[in-house]
């Protein structure tokens, strides 16, 4: 009995050291669509931002997906996804709940709370401010400095 005991738990000592971690889990892609995706899927692992229009040829939504593209490296270092929804008419789970009318970028913090909610294009330096400014990334800034 004790050796099974042992092994069921060496077995199971993997899998709690990876879930108490708290890294987030593969990358994947750094846009997605917005229908493929639920917003409780990235607590505490990302920070999505949602872009929000009623066409994909709206030209404040293609702005801000070039902008994001271009600050790909600064807003991976903060944990970001971007999530884009550009058809109404699919009322998509995301949609649903964050009520968006035409273009709108909408930053989601890591505790699934809506920081930012902004109806024309952003640049990456005032997203990446208002990412700072939030509690949870000051903790990440300071755990960083202080090696934890």
């Amino acid at each position: 009995m004790t050796r099974i005991f042992a092994f069921v738990f060496s077995a199971f000592l993997p899998i709690a050291a990876l879930a108490a971690d708290g890294s987030a889990p593969d990358e994947g892609p750094y846009i997605r669509a917005a229908d493929e995706s639920d917003l409780n899927e990235f607590l505490w692992t990302h920070r999505p931002i949602v872009v929000f229009a009623d066409t994909p040829a709206d030209p404040r939504f293609q702005q801000q997906i070039d902008m994001l593209l271009e600050g790909e490296d600064m807003m991976r270092e903060r944990d970001v996804i971007v999530l884009t929804d550009t058809n109404p008419q699919a009322r998509s789970a995301v949609r649903a709940k964050l009520r968006p009318r035409g273009f709108q970028m909408v930053f989601v913090d890591k505790d699934g709370v809506v920081k930012l909610r902004k109806p024309a294009p952003w640049s990456v330096r005032e997203i990446s401010r208002s990412i700072d400014k939030t509690p949870l990334r000051e903790r990440e800034i300071r755990e960083r400095r202080q090696g934890g």
